[in-house]
């Protein structure tokens, strides 16, 4: 089984600049991503994505076995990330020399996932007959409940309805945030149509508290915060 692991990490980010090549607990943000996918030794190859020389000089630095630069037009704020997958993908395989049969993209930005969650969701799609395994955690709010979209004239209604009023959360079906933490893919469904949803897309299930996707200086904290805590050993994950 020939499998190929993905870190995408563009240099732009307007939320935490610079948030990739961030310190945190003695390493880069990615170098913690990069340690994982290593880790793991589900890999054939590891190969890093970034627009920027800083970060890929960082990540070739943390053990990354391919650095791959990105296109300019890959590498916008407007630029889908399935792009910048497919490309790193493709040039990945030219380094290997033979095509993948898994494709796993694992976001920099996403530390705080464990090994064993790269594992089930890997074991998760090749024990299966499905396209694709996203990652994320349970919902805090419910769009049959307490989810709400407004309308015209500032009039908010529930984001999604059923044939009966759903009087309890607990009652609702069941709703997930994705958490961008891990994408597993057959390797041929990906390259012909790189997209994150298809009709038999599976969900790896992860609690909160591995979930966190860094977008914000408070989701640094918040990390930073976490990780001390189970490098401490006061947190199991």
């Amino acid at each position: 089984m020939i499998r190929i692991c993905t870190i995408c990490a563009r240099g732009g980010s307007k939320g935490v600049p610079g948030k990739n090549i961030r310190p945190l607990h003695g390493r880069p943000l990615i170098g913690w991503t990069i340690q994982q996918a290593k880790d793991s030794q589900l890999f054939d190859i590891i190969a890093v994505s970034s627009d920027s020389d800083v970060i890929l000089t960082a990540a070739e630095k943390e053990g990354a076995d391919f650095m791959v630069k990105r296109p300019v037009e890959l590498a916008s704020d407007t630029a889908g990330k399935a792009s910048a997958i497919q490309h790193c993908l493709l040039e990945a395989e030219k380094v290997l020399g033979k095509k993948a049969e898994i494709l796993v993209d694992l976001d920099a930005t996403s530390p705080l996932r464990l090994v064993s969650d790269i594992e089930a969701a890997v074991k998760l799609l090749e024990q299966s007959d499905a396209s694709n395994v996203i990652t994320g955690a349970p919902a805090r709010r419910s769009p049959y409940f307490n989810l709400v979209e407004r309308g015209k004239e500032g009039v908010v209604h529930l984001s999604k309805s059923l044939s009966s009023q759903v009087l309890r959360r607990q009652d609702a079906p069941q709703c997930f945030d994705m958490n961008a933490s891990i994408y597993v893919w057959q390797r041929d469904v990906f390259v012909n149509d790189p997209v994150v949803f298809y009709a038999d897309t599976l969900l790896y299930e992860m609690p909160e508290s591995r979930s966190i996707d860094i977008d914000t200086e408070l989701d640094f904290d918040f990390v930073d915060m976490l990780l001390a805590r189970r490098l401490k050993g006061e947190d199991n994950g």
